[in-house]
Order: structure tokens, then sequence, then C-alpha cells
């Protein structure tokens, strides 16, 4: 069965990546990628963007109302944020931190949500937990708590180690983290994103958690 999707966050590296995969999958009838402000996108009739002010306080509402009206398209309506800092996250107050990983992508879980949205795919990182000592694993592990806990019916949390094939990633720290077992190594970003339709494509309920190893077993799949 053919379905459509919502993007946030598909102007960065990730986001970008799972575009092209969607684009490139035929199960995919439509995409909207949400952006802060417009840019180049793939010429394709199942694209559009549509440019919103994330800082706005109806910025939930909107992406509801948007939901809505691409949903009256028909066929099953998904949603996945590929939102995040990416480089220079050290030089972020931690309070603008929330406000992007936990504010905007919160705003945007819930107006989905709203809209009947109810399968929704959420880029994190590796180690993420909201007990964690180092502050950007631990607001991941907000953000992940945070839309976990708005009862999607199928959501499925994407926790990559280090990025490779990332404009944000030096090439010498993509190499040595290939040399890093388990969840905190180097995975492709190609493989994240064919990952998200993989879990799309063939997905279960409930809250499903990938790390590196599991990715690339889903990517397979997509």
């Amino acid at each position: 069965m053919s379905f459509r999707i919502l993007v946030a966050g598909g102007t960065g590296q990730v986001g970008a990546a799972l575009v092209r995969a969607l684009l490139a999958t035929e199960a995919c009838a439509g995409i909207v990628m949400v952006n802060r402000r417009a840019a180049p996108v793939a010429v394709d009739a199942r694209l559009r963007q549509t440019v919103m002010d994330t800082g706005d306080p109806r910025f939930s509402e909107e992406i509801a109302e948007l939901a809505r009206e691409f949903r009256a398209q028909g066929g099953p309506l998904y949603a996945a944020s590929c939102i995040g800092i990416g480089k220079g996250s050290a030089q972020w107050s931690e309070q603008d931190i929330r406000k992007l990983e936990i504010g905007v992508v919160g705003a945007f879980a819930r107006g989905c949500l709203e809209a009947g949205v109810d399968t929704f795919g959420l880029l994190s990182a590796a180690g993420s937990s909201a007990k964690s000592r180092i502050r950007y694993a631990r607001i991941m592990g907000e953000k992940e708590d945070a839309v976990r806990n708005l009862g999607f019916r199928r959501l499925a949390i994407f926790r990559p180690g280090i990025i490779a094939g990332n404009a944000h990633t030096p090439g010498l720290l993509a190499l040595l983290g290939r040399l890093i077992p388990g969840s905190f190594g180097t995975i492709g970003q190609d493989v994240i994103a064919r990952a998200f339709v993989g879990e799309f494509l063939h997905g279960s309920d409930g809250t499903t958690v990938l790390e590196n190893a599991a990715m690339r077993r889903r990517a397979r799949s997509s």
C-alpha cells in the first residue's frame, strides 16, 4: 500500500538523505517537507515544500492543518523528524538546544498526532537517555520521552552513532569510528535513511528503538 509523509528537517544531512530514499521508493506517493526557509528541492511531482515559522506559537496547529490537508489526498499518512543541531552543538546553550530538539520537534509531533498521523519516525542519537550526565545525550533522551509519551501507535526511534557521509562529520572521525564496535561506531547517513523507509514499510505497532546494527538490518528491507 502506498503512503504519504511529512518530513521535518528534510534540508539537513540525514533529512535530505531520507527524502532521496523516499523518492526512490515506489510505495511513497507524496512528500511534504516542512522547512524554516525555502530550499532547493528535487524536481519530482511527489515532492513539495512548505515554509513555516517553527517558533510561532501556532506551529503545532499549522502542522495539524497541513497534515489534514495532505491526508485528505488518500492513503496512510506518516511523519518523520530529522531535526537536529548538526555542526556546532557545543557552542549552543542548553536552552537553545532544548528549544529546537524538544520544543520544535515536540510541536511538530503533536500537530501530526492531532491530525490523525499514527506512525512517526524520530532521529535521535546513540547513548540518548534522560538520565545521562552528558548534556546532549540527556536532551536527546528527553526529546525521545516527549515524543514517546504522546502515544503514537507506531514510533520508531533511530539512534545512530558517528554518521558517515555527513558534512558535519570530519572524514577522519568517520574513518576511526569504523573501528568502534556497537552503537557508537560509524554508520552511513544513507543507511539511516533507508532504515527509516524500511521501518515505515515493515514496522510493527509500539515503540521500536533502532541502533546501528538494527538500522543496517532494517535498511536492507527498504
